[in-house]
């Protein structure tokens, strides 16, 4: 037997045995009868679940998923068989983390890790994945003979934007070294134990359920999905036990290559398991090895700049500089000239800069902008983006949007030498970048002095808002002569494309038809395409040849046909990174809108895990469709089966925060006001029997209408 296969088989055994162990000792203790599940997911053990089809959930459950185990460990003296006995490393580790969470307990909640790694997450990490703000997975295991040389990696994916996952003493020697840490900062610590790596394989394994529609019991799907479609690999550091190593086999059988940092010899395997000796080449070769690809953005600014930064959180007692609308004037406006009013990369700080020893600001940005193919429509386009790009620094916290939001600047980026005139280079630098296809000249302007700043707001800002909401409240799916496609979501969900209508933005809730539009100036050939609306077949369902054609076309054969405006007949596809999801409540005969943040259970028996695990993927699924938040006050929601009078239930803070718009479709619709004060949240009831009594008690519309089925 070769070296590196006994190792693998070394581990794998040991595992077996500790699981096999471990399982008769819970069962002994808490009974065969006793629930075993991870917690908030609708995948069971999702290794397990996904590889063969068995749904786990009591302890009794357990033996034959350990009996699965053993028979993959062959002892066979082939590769082969040696990351088939990976892989029951890896269903041991599952088994192993598993128990931990018998009786409800949070095995994670005095450790610096967060062990499992809920379904919302992964939803919500699907759209950074396909749009290549995170265009990678790291996973770092092991302790480093130094711990600066941890560090250095770890911030060198922080720095590309990486989703970084550390297991073992990595994570102590990292926060050591001052790296910053949680899920908003891409950088996550998942446990001590090496069987917490587990956490980031079922990431990768519930990935494909949810986005690519591989279907539970299909390994060889599974496998082809991770290897092609989860930009994932492994970096080991320090000494190499069994363990760890049958642990990468696991890896490598899933598609995700391995580099060590210790001289391994002969056993190496190129392209799956490397050794990488200087630190300085870690990441360098790991990305090569996975084909991941980085452009750079090299900016004149005194931080780090990365999408890693965006989710960073700064506190009052961290806070050096703060602009916010609650206590002075602030607004965000770009607006196109003529060529000649335009002074390419001029960038002008009009009032103290932050550096006058005053703590609160007035911040008005003006960015004027000229080119050739730019459009009034793409203003507003481009103006969303501040808040991303802003919060790309490190050290710098943007919340709100116009002239309603907040800015923090942190004393370490101060002192680091973050001044205004930085802000401006990040402005025109990343317009320039990313909308070069209709941009060719760029000015910036930040106003803090108040009096100026105000009379930006009230000259310039206020009458070109208000211009804005006017022509976009008065866009209809009527009013334009085309709709796009968008299969941005592709590269994880293969079979979706979204239909993206003035009245109706992709799913995700980060496209609108006027993004949608912009892409397609910006890269004729990319994601979104226009779609014909000439020849409709049923305007009330929303049948177009032209949607059929394209979308047939996009999802190269699965989908034959798509209703716009039904939820019932041909519903669009969903990619499973949506925002929401509605569905059927069968009593009430209305709908249920649940969205991912909440983790209760809804009127309909299910939750949201277990709602988006009936569509997402590519598929179809009368009765369930996922969509954005924005979508429950449109027209056009559901309105084939009566439109927003189907809608009975919805979590308390998605229902306050659509109250507005939709009470205001309520009253021009149907003529009633504050309809959501008619429609159920988990404060009133979830049962569907309370709830149907509450909906008569309020005379709720739903029950007027014929029945969903």
């Amino acid at each position: 037997m070769s070296a590196l296969t006994d190792l693998i088989y070394s581990g794998s055994n040991a595992v077996a045995g500790l699981t096999e162990g471990a399982v008769n000792d819970a069962i002994a203790k808490h009974g065969a009868d006793t629930p075993v599940v991870f917690p908030d997911t609708a995948y069971f053990f999702p290794t397990i679940y996904a590889a063969t089809g068995v749904k786990v959930k009591t302890l009794g459950d357990l033996p034959a998923c350990v009996g699965v185990l053993k028979s993959l460990i062959t002892n066979q003296d082939d590769l082969g068989a040696a990351l088939n006995a990976g892989l029951a490393t890896a269903v041991g580790a599952e088994i192993i983390e598993g128990l931990k969470y018998v009786g409800g307990a949070d095995p994670y909640a005095e450790d610096s890790g967060i062990g499992f790694v809920p379904d919302p997450i992964i939803r919500s990490l699907g759209v950074p994945l396909v749009t290549g703000d995170i265009p990678g997975v790291a996973v770092v295991l092991g302790k480093a003979d130094d711990g600066a040389d941890v560090a250095k990696v770890v911030k060198d994916y922080q720095s590309k934007g990486i989703l970084t996952f550390l297991i073992g003493e990595c994570i102590e020697q990292a926060l050591a070294a001052g790296v910053k840490m949680g899920l908003e900062l891409r950088v996550v610590p998942l446990g001590h134990d090496v069987t917490s790596v587990i956490h980031v394989v079922t990431v990768a394994i519930r990935a494909a359920l949810i986005f690519g529609n591989v279907k539970p019991g299909d390994l060889a799907g599974l496998l082809a999905y991770t290897k092609e479609r989860v930009p994932a690999f492994v970096n080991t550091f320090g000494a190499l036990d069994p363990v760890v190593v049958s642990a990468g086999a696991g890896a490598i059988a899933l598609g995700f290559p391995v580099v060590v940092d210790q001289d391994i010899g002969g056993l190496q395997v190129p392209g799956a398991l490397e050794a990488v000796t200087s630190h300085d080449e870690t990441a360098k070769h790991s990305l090569s090895l996975r084909g991941i690809h980085i452009k750079v953005k090299e900016l004149p600014i005194p931080v780090a700049f990365a999408a890693a930064f965006e989710g960073e959180i700064i506190r009052k007692a961290d806070m050096k500089v703060e602009f916010w609308s609650s206590k002075n004037t602030t607004c965000e406006l770009v607006t196109m000239r003529d060529a000649d009013a335009v002074e390419d990369h001029k960038i002008v700080i009009d009032g103290p800069d932050i550096d006058n020893g005053e703590t609160e600001y007035a911040l008005a940005t003006y960015i004027e902008v000229y080119g050739a193919k730019m459009q009034k429509d793409f203003e507003s386009v481009i103006e969303r983006k501040i808040h991303a790009w802003f919060n790309y620094m490190e050290g710098v916290m943007h919340t709100g949007q116009r002239n309603q939001f907040r800015i923090r600047i942190s004393n370490d980026a101060f002192h680091k030498g973050l001044r205004m005139k930085h802000f401006g280079e990040v402005l025109y630098y990343m317009i320039m970048d990313e909308f070069a296809a209709v941009v060719d000249k760029c000015q910036v302007t930040l106003v803090t002095d108040p009096v100026k700043a105000k009379k930006v707001l009230d000259e310039e800002a206020m009458p070109a808002y208000n211009a804005r909401d006017d022509r976009l409240s008065s866009m209809t799916d009527e009013s334009v002569d085309k709709f796009y496609t968008c299969i941005l979501c592709q590269s994880f969900a293969p079979s979706h494309c979204c239909v993206v209508t003035p009245e109706r933005l992709g799913l995700c809730g980060a496209v609108s038809w006027l993004d949608a539009k912009a892409t397609k100036e910006l890269n004729d050939a990319g994601p979104c395409q226009p779609i014909s609306k000439e020849g409709c077949t049923d305007e009330v369902k929303g049948y177009y040849p032209d949607v059929d054609r394209m979308v047939h076309a996009a999802t190269q054969g699965a989908v034959e046909h798509v209703s716009l405006y039904s939820i019932m007949e041909d519903p669009m596809t969903s990619c499973g990174c949506f925002e929401c999801i509605c569905g059927i409540e069968p009593i009430s005969n209305g709908l249920v809108i649940c969205n991912r943040e909440f983790k209760g259970m809804t009127p309909t028996g299910m939750t949201f895990g277990e709602l988006a695990s009936m569509t997402g993927g590519g598929v179809q699924t009368p009765g369930f469709m996922g969509h954005g938040r924005h979508f429950i006050a449109s027209k056009k929601f559901a309105a084939a089966e009566g439109g927003i009078a189907r809608i009975v239930w919805m979590p308390k803070e998605l229902k306050d925060d659509v109250a507005s718009r939709l009470n205001a479709t309520a009253k021009e619709l149907l003529g009633i006001d504050h309809f959501c004060d008619m429609v159920g949240d988990e404060t009133i009831t979830s049962d569907p029997e309370e709830l149907l009594n509450f909906l008569t008690e309020k005379g709720h519309p739903v029950m007027n209408l014929a029945p969903l089925m």
